[in-house]
């Protein structure tokens, strides 16, 4: 037994001694900063798994998104200063500063604030550059830019002298104007221009552009309803007296019919429910009845037979139909990330053809002739002698703008319902020779491009303005927060044009 015992005595002996050997691990420095603010000891290491996972997803996220908003102010920025000089040019005294039309509705399948999100953050900053002024024409449904642009066309004319069958009412833009004329106040002369935005805002300006010109002054007839055919009066009953038939009253009745004084007057059976229906139908009469557009004075099979007025100008003001892509539904998500952080794209396209607008660089709309052929023109037939044609026609630039558009509309907007009349939206455009040869479309100049892509690269600045250095990401980071460089002086146009003002400091 103590030889037993021995061994295992001495084992825990050398464990012991090997234990006292070993010194303790001293604790990590704590902070003394973090010591007296009562804040434990961070120790560094690197995330887990899922940390990194989550910091590189949102990080990744988050840089892109912020290189987008940096890129698409730059490229503002160079078409903002392109078109800053006009906001300098002298003013006469009793002039009016150039006034555009800007053209918008809700895209298919959405409401108003998109299209109005989309002016102020594409279009408005190179407007306030140039010191320009602008007036917008809404639309909440189908139809009413359509109305308003022939309203305009048809206010136009009137002014010029043609006059209609019923005396137009004075509406409080033409007062404003008679007043202007009064004082001696008028327009600047020069070109004006109309801006679009969106395909179907763009078919609806079509559509009233024609219905304008080619239609009458005073609205269409409207169709009386048919009155009920008046019944023979062999059909009807012979009359029954009343007298000889009805019986003579009751001491009851007469009681009723003749109450006393002191007795209560008798209601009328079903008071309660009589009163509830006269209060829903005074409600119903009540609710305000939905505002539908004005119903066009031309359909469109009646362009080619209709004349044009003495009054129509060679040529009209020149338009810009900008894009104005929507999309919507869940399924599209990756289509909408992908756009929503390759802005910038969009906003260098928006800002070319606004700076056109600015500049008013203008050409005619194209136009292109097809035909095809089913005879071989080497053929000795007579038939090939004249080009065997068997259908010609022609397509118009018109017609082709902003096409790609529909096929990303809303579903429910592309549904055509049973006996449904004239849809703007779906059915194609239809141009009339006479209106589309006087049409002009905005388009930038070369020189003026060329000198965008040297303000861009920093070599060149505003006309008349000193060089303004681009600042960096992180300057523009630091100033945003307060932190940057305060420069004295007149604001640069691209300043007044990103704050969305049109005064200086």
């Amino acid at each position: 037994m103590a030889d037993n015992v021995a061994p295992s005595a001495g084992t825990s002996s050398s464990s012991q001694q090997n234990a006292a050997s070993k010194a303790p691990i001293p604790p990590p420095k704590r902070n003394p900063a973090f010591r007296m603010m009562g804040l434990p000891n961070f120790r560094f290491k690197l995330p887990s798994r899922n940390w990194l996972i989550f910091l590189s997803i949102t990080g990744s996220f988050t840089t892109a998104l912020m290189y987008d908003r940096h890129q698409r102010k730059l490229a503002q920025r160079k078409w903002c200063t392109l078109v800053s000089h006009l906001a300098r040019e002298p003013l006469p005294v009793s002039s009016l500063q150039r006034k555009l039309t800007i053209y918008l509705s809700a895209p298919p399948g959405d409401g108003l604030k998109s299209a109005r999100e989309y002016f102020q953050e594409y279009i408005k900053p190179v407007l306030v550059a140039a010191a320009l002024d602008w007036e917008v024409i809404e639309g909440r449904r189908e139809g009413d830019v359509r109305a308003g642009m022939a309203e305009r066309v048809r206010r136009l004319r009137r002014k010029q002298g043609e006059a209609g069958q019923a005396e137009a009412e004075e509406d409080a833009e033409e007062l404003v104007e008679q007043t202007r004329q009064r004082t001696g106040i008028r327009d600047l002369d020069g070109v004006k221009g109309d801006i679009v935005i969106g395909r179907n805002t763009w078919k609806e300006y079509i559509r009233g552009l024609h219905e304008g010109w080619l239609g009458p002054l005073d609205p269409p007839p409207t169709p009386e309803p048919t009155a009920p055919s008046p019944t023979s009066d062999a059909a009807l009953p012979d009359p029954i007296s009343v007298t000889d038939t009805a019986p003579p009253p009751d001491d009851s009745q007469a009681a009723q019919a003749n109450p006393s004084p002191t007795s209560p007057p008798a209601e009328a059976p079903h008071t309660a429910e009589n009163k509830a229906t006269d209060q829903a139908k005074e409600k119903e009469k009540e609710k305000p009845k939905p505002i539908t557009p004005t119903p066009p004075y031309l359909p469109i099979s009646a362009y080619t037979t209709s004349t044009l007025p003495p009054t129509i100008p060679p040529t009209f003001e020149p338009s810009s139909p900008l894009p104005f892509p929507h999309i919507l539904g869940f399924f599209n998500s990756p289509i909408r990330i992908y756009r929503f952080l390759h802005r910038r794209y969009l906003a260098d396209a928006i800002g070319r053809q606004t700076a056109a607008v600015v500049l008013a660089s203008h050409r005619p709309y194209q136009q292109t002739s097809s035909f095809s052929s089913s005879i071989d023109p080497d053929s000795p037939s007579p038939a090939a002698a004249n080009g065997g044609v068997v259908q010609s026609g022609t397509s118009y630039e018109q017609q082709r703008v902003l096409e790609e558009e529909e096929p990303e509309w809303h579903k429910s907007a592309r549904k055509r319902k049973e006996g449904e009349g004239e849809r703007l939206w779906l059915d194609d455009v239809v141009v009339d020779p006479r209106i589309a040869e006087r049409m002009r479309r905005f388009e930038l100049a070369p020189a003026d491009h060329e000198r965008a892509e040297r303000i861009a690269e920093g070599k060149e600045g505003a006309l008349g303005e000193t060089l303004v250095e681009n600042e960096s990401l992180l300057s523009g980071l630091l100033a945003r927060v307060g932190w940057g460089r305060k420069k004295e002086g007149r604001k640069p146009g691209w300043v007044q044009g990103d704050e969305g003002t049109e005064e200086g400091p």
